[in-house]
Order: structure tokens, then sequence, then C-alpha cells
């Protein structure tokens, strides 16, 4: 290691934007990837990435005027569950195809707001503009997604496996897929800002693969879906700082490996 890049590694890591950036992505990691297992669950992990095309025309719009990105994400996102969550109702299709139907349109429309010059941050994030007040908002809103996602979890299960026996049960099935929807929402919007809106589903999916391949109950399962979405922003963000690489894919392919090496230890 040449003296240069040792000094800008040490410079790195006293720096208040890479801890503000480390926080950042460790509970937008943590929250992703809980919800991710339960999206894997529910055989729905490829949503992210059409959600994160949703949040696409207020990533445009806010970085046209200059307001915070995810905030732009979420209004549209809330916009676009609302209407998944309507046809969902009114027709009775799979959450895929009224997906499908949503987010193409709200991607059309995005390419018609989309600043050229700012297409590579809102594709493939970007953590350049972190303040401490966005930090601890950012931090805020996961810790409440990770909260709720545990009250709902062994519902959402339930109303997966059965909508009859779960209504049965007492559990009001409409309302629960829209929190759960809402939280995916929010998760989505706040992960826009560290992978960008092409990857979104990757920082659902994979944390959740890689615990299901070691995990060898629910609780260990849940837990470890959360740990390696923590484990791989933080490694992705800190490479990306130090290397200069875009941080979308800098933390998505360290989630990769840590796929590749559950894969060794896969349960029996």
């Amino acid at each position: 290691m040449g003296k240069e890049q040792g000094c800008m590694i040490i410079d790195t890591l006293f720096n208040i934007n890479f801890f503000l950036a480390l926080l950042i992505g460790a509970s937008i990691g943590a929250a992703a990837g809980l919800i991710g297992s339960l999206m894997l669950t529910k055989r729905m992990a490829l949503m992210g990435g059409a959600l994160g095309h949703l949040a696409l025309p207020g990533v445009a719009l806010g970085l046209l005027y200059g307001f915070d990105i995810s905030l732009g994400a979420f209004i549209f996102l809330l916009v676009g569950i609302f209407f998944i969550w309507i046809l969902q109702k009114q027709t009775a299709l799979p959450f895929e195809a009224t997906t499908a139907v949503v987010f193409t349109t709200f991607l059309a429309i995005a390419f018609l707001f989309l600043p050229h010059e700012e297409t590579y941050a809102a594709l493939l994030g970007d953590i350049s503009k972190i303040t401490i007040p966005l930090a601890m908002i950012n931090l805020f809103l996961c810790l409440a997604v990770l909260v709720i996602i545990s009250f709902v979890y062994k519902k959402m299960v339930l109303i997966y496996i059965s909508k009859d026996f779960a209504q049965g049960q007492g559990i009001q099935v409409s309302v629960y897929n829209f929190i759960y929807l809402l939280c995916i929402a929010l998760v989505v919007a706040l992960g826009v800002r560290i992978v960008g809106g092409l990857m979104t589903a990757s920082l659902v999916a994979i944390p959740a693969a890689t615990s299901k391949n070691v995990g060898k109950t629910l609780g260990q399962y849940r837990f470890l879906s959360s740990l390696f979405g923590c484990l791989a922003c933080v490694l992705g963000i800190f490479t990306a700082i130090v290397t200069k690489i875009p941080v979308g894919p800098s933390i998505i392919l360290c989630s990769s490996l840590f796929f590749v090496g559950s894969l060794f230890f896969k349960k029996s």
C-alpha cells in the first residue's frame, strides 16, 4: 500500500461524513434485510426493484428542484403503492401484476423529468450529500420499520400461507398488506440514496437469500437477514469511499460476496 493511499484511508476513517454514511448505510441495510426476508418468504423479492422504478419520478424531481431525493421518492411510492393496493383489491390480480402495470407507467414519467447530468446518481446511488439531521431522520425511520415489521411479521407469514385462515383468526388482511407495502416503500425510498433506483431489489433480496442458506430457524433467518444487509452496506460504503467506485454497485457486490460465502456453509 502506497503512502498516499494509506493517508487517504486514515483521513477517511476520521471524517464525519464517512461516519454519517456508515450510519445511514447500516440502518438501511438492517431494515432492508429484515423486510427482504419477509418478501422472500412471500416470493416478492423482485418487487423491490419495481418499487425502485416507482421512486424514480420523485428522485428526478428532487434532483431537478433541489430537495431530498428520498422524500421525493417516498411521495411517489405512496402514490404508487396506493394504486397497487387499490388495483389488487379491485381486480384480485397478484401484487406482481399490478406492480408491473404501475411501475412501468411511473418509469416512463421519470424519464420525462430526470436531468441527464443527474442520471448517474439517480440510478447508481450517491452518498456525497449527507448531513447530521438527515442521518438522524434516516436512523429513526429505519428503526420504525424494524419495529413495525417485527410486529406484523408472523401475521404476514400466516397471510401468505392461507389468507382465509388468517381472516378467520381476525387478521385484517388488506390492512396488514397496506402496512407491509408502506414499510417496503419507506425502505426503498431510503435505499435509493445508497444504491440508486436500479438495484433496490438486490438490497432487499440478497441478504435474505444469504440468510436462508445458513439460518436454521425463523428467528435466525430474520436476524441474519438484517445482519447481512447491515454488513454489506457498511463494507460496500467503506470500499466505495476508499476506492472511488460507485457506492451502489459496491454495496451489491459486497452483498453478493456474502451470498457466495454462504453457499459453503449452507445448512443440510
